[in-house]
């Protein structure tokens, strides 16, 4: 039987806040959507792992705040919705610094393959539509999960949303964890 060591911490994020709601399409808030998807993949990782969030459940933290608990983690990741003017724009990708390319891609191929959306790719921060990310520069990963204002990517999101949330946590307990062999426990 294997169990995982876990080696490195980890710290989850919503991006935007009621104040910052983000992108909108279909009737839908990027905040409501990731503030969402944070929460199940914490209570799904919670007795995985050792890990953090900005801010209780159904609420987050200030940008700010969110990127000092940032520097203070290995692994940090926090989710948002990407948006276009034509709604037939698809796809998943993160935007990180050069070092997390490796775990973007995991994540992006996570997403991608139960969502059966495209997969955009791993990303440096200035390739998206913002050149500075203040979360990126804390260290951390955005990881643009769908496209909120495509309406088959939100139905595939919504069709197989505890899915998506496992295989992302699956994700982040490989990047954080060494396996390793164990007796009678599981």
């Amino acid at each position: 039987m294997m169990m995982a060591l876990q080696t490195q911490t980890l710290f989850i994020s919503a991006g935007h806040s009621m104040s910052d709601p983000g992108a909108a399409g279909n009737g839908l808030t990027e905040a409501d959507v990731v503030l969402d998807f944070r929460d199940r993949l914490y209570d799904r990782l919670a007795d995985t792992v050792v890990l953090a969030r900005d801010g209780k459940p159904g609420k987050n933290l200030p940008l700010r705040q969110a990127c000092e608990m940032a520097k203070r983690h290995d692994v940090a990741v926090e989710f948002h919705c990407n948006a276009f003017r034509l709604p037939g724009a698809t796809g998943v990708e993160t935007l990180s610094s050069g070092e997390d390319a490796a775990l973007g891609s995991d994540l992006c191929c996570a997403v991608s393959g139960v969502l059966g959306i495209d997969n955009r790719g791993a990303k440096g921060e200035g390739s998206g539509q913002h050149s500075r990310l203040a979360f990126v520069r804390a260290g951390g990963i955005i990881l643009e999960l769908f496209f909120i204002t495509n309406p088959d990517d939100l139905a595939s999101y919504r069709d197989n949303l505890d899915e998506v949330v496992e295989q992302v946590a699956q994700v982040l307990v490989d990047a954080v964890c060494v396996p390793r062999s164990g007796k009678g426990v599981a």
